[in-house]
């Protein structure tokens, strides 16, 4: 409880010294183009689902889904993502000689294979007018500079009696991405180029442009996002502009907001919980450059069914419900663009409902003052203001540095760590069970990542009075891994499971995982042999870890609190859950409520008869 108090004080401190509004020192700039995303854009993205290789028919389902399911709730961009000129492009790897699409000017066009309506000079306006039809916008990916078959080609530049090989900076180009040359803003022709990509763009209707290859190494390519700037204006059209990938530099924001509406704070954000803790501090440092029509952006929104690729494989996001409500929670509060990333059509009905409470959506929408309050160890708080209202919103976050949420030091047994790139990988595991009810089998990732982290469980068997009995032929109640999914004899890409060549009976993992059985009677200890399994390399580290029930931290470690005199309540406080929708009570002083492990609690505080001292 100790724990508890001093974040209650801390929480009261932070919101004494912020009370009223937020901090005096946000930039606002006056530009018109920042009318264009007055509020954070709301919509669906395909990478995180598709990868290089959405398609037309892909693009048009998750608009009719948009349409008829999300769009009453604010929900209205369709944004194709990368590789949409590439005829060679497969999941999410690119070509290393790609051959994309062009026209006579070296400007980027549909593949028609992937597009069929692009053709005969079309381009993407067919599709644009589509999605229009159903009452929503339409975005595009671009690489940011002039294609390496422009250049070779050497296409005439529109409008210049330039060449593309004469604008292209060959020393310029991306680390992961080998489709592009940047643009040499200093010569004759360069700025005209971008002035044709933009007017191509605008005259298929596009609505939403993410440049990518440019918030990162943001000094580098300030000429380029300048002259996209300068671009989208003399398009004629109004197109909202996203620049990616991150982490763009904070000494950058100055700049960035007097040219985009949105920009990356980080590389792609995926369904690994080390992500989502990381975006609290981005969201919080990013404070005073959060504004209308321009957002710090934290990237898409990885839910639903992601990384659904050609072969349409049925992935769900790796999250859990709680971290599900955590991610949408601090999207919401701190007022991020909230781009959906999962194949809609797939959705389940809990993740409708999770993307469609117009309470937690209004947050995001319309709420002002959001910050972060206050944060200690494992606790975060932040608050926004309802405009028109005395009233507040808190958000209060429980983010814990361990993947997996048990107490160490209640551990049955933990291992060293096992590398692939030294050390022992393999490790004999004993763990007294006498008495236990639940037995719980965990890896976790050592604390550096998850990549490539395959494990095993070897010949794992429970041993007592009752004799032996091998756990591949007792049912777990629940088994969860960071990568695809557990099974019994065989990796969890569904590989045969071997350890050095040989074949091994057991339970193929990969951090973090955690597998739970309730035990029958009449055992006393585990066995087994930790290992790494197939597929494991480069710098793949586990633990292995055995625990009981009652081995998790106890809810007063995990306690949330508010003084409501530290919001300038003086009376009564009605207290609403807002991803519940209902309401918890009115409260005098203050409110308290336990979080789950990797939970939030999302909540609209009311002084009753406007009892606020504002």
């Amino acid at each position: 409880m100790e724990h508890v108090k001093r974040w209650l004080l801390l929480v009261a401190a932070a919101v004494g010294l912020s009370s009223g509004h937020a901090a005096d020192n946000i930039i606002a700039p006056s530009k018109t183009f920042l009318e264009w995303a007055a509020r954070p854009p709301m919509g669906w993205n395909s990478w995180d689902c598709f990868g290089c290789t959405v398609t037309e028919d892909l693009t048009r389902a998750n608009a009719d889904y948009m349409a008829e399911k999300l769009a009453r709730h604010g929900w209205e961009y369709i944004v194709v993502d990368i590789q949409w000129y590439e005829p060679q492009s497969t999941g999410w790897n690119y070509s290393p000689n790609p051959k994309p699409v062009l026209d006579e000017y070296g400007r980027l066009w549909p593949v028609p294979a992937k597009f069929p309506s692009s053709t005969e000079g079309r381009g993407f306006k067919p599709l644009a007018d589509y999605v229009h039809s159903k009452g929503l916008k339409f975005g595009v990916h671009l690489m940011r500079g002039i294609p390496r078959e422009a250049v070779r080609r050497n296409t005439r530049i529109l409008g210049s009696d330039r060449t593309a090989a004469q604008i292209a900076d060959t020393n310029s180009t991306c680390s992961w991405n080998p489709d592009m040359y940047g643009v040499d803003m200093s010569k004759p022709g360069a700025q005209e180029y971008y002035d044709s990509v933009f007017q191509l763009l605008a005259s298929w209707g596009v609505d939403y442009v993410k440049v990518d290859d440019i918030a990162r190494p943001y000094s580098d390519h300030r000429p380029e996002i300048e002259a996209i700037r300068k671009a989208i204006d003399r398009s004629g059209r109004p197109m909202v502009l996203s620049l990616s990938p991150g982490p763009t530099p904070l000494s950058e924001g100055p700049h960035v907001i007097e040219h985009a509406n949105l920009w990356r704070l980080t590389d792609d954000f995926w369904d690994e919980w080390r992500h989502l803790r990381a975006a609290f501090d981005m969201c919080h440092r990013w404070t005073r450059y959060r504004g209308p029509g321009h957002w710090p952006d934290p990237d898409m929104l990885p839910l639903g069914a992601i990384r659904v690729g050609p072969k349409m494989e049925r992935n769900w996001t790796r999250f859990s419900r709680d971290e599900q409500r955590m991610l949408m929670t601090l999207w919401c509060i701190s007022r991020a663009p909230l781009m959906f990333g999962g194949h809609l059509p797939w959705n389940d009905d809990w993740t409708l409902s999770l993307i469609t409470n117009d309470e937690v959506l209004a947050v995001n929408q319309n709420s002002t003052g959001n910050r972060q309050l206050a944060r200690t160890n494992d606790l975060v708080v932040w608050t926004a203001e309802a405009p028109g209202s005395p009233d507040r919103f808190v958000a209060f976050f429980n983010v814990p540095e361990r993947e997996v949420p048990f107490d160490p030091a209640k551990a049955l047994f933990t291992s060293p760590v096992l590398r692939a790139y030294g050390g022992p990988q393999t490790v004999s595991i004993r763990a007294p069970i006498d008495g236990a009810k639940t037995l719980y089998l965990v890896v976790d990732d050592a604390g550096d990542g998850n990549s490539f982290d395959h494990a095993a469980w070897i010949e794992p068997k429970l041993v007592g009075p009752s004799g032996e009995l091998k756990l591949t032929e007792l049912k777990w109640k629940s088994a969860t891994a960071g990568y695809r999914e557990v099974r019994v004899d065989r990796t969890v890409d569904n590989r045969p499971l071997t350890i050095d060549g040989q074949a091994a009976s057991g339970i193929g993992t990969h951090s973090t995982s955690v597998i739970e059985y309730e035990l029958p009677p009449g055992y006393t200890s585990f066995e087994a042999t930790g290992a790494l399994g197939p597929g494991a390399r480069g710098r793949s580290s586990v633990r292995f870890e055995v625990y009981r029930e009652n081995s998790m931290p106890s809810d007063t470690d995990r306690m949330a609190s508010i003084e409501f005199k530290e919001l300038g309540f003086t009376g009564a406080v009605r207290v609403r859950d807002l991803w519940e929708r209902r309401d918890l009570g009115t409260f005098e002083g203050r409110y308290q409520q336990p979080l789950a492990w990797r939970g939030a609690a999302f909540l609209r505080l009311s002084p009753v008869n406007n009892s606020a001292n504002r």
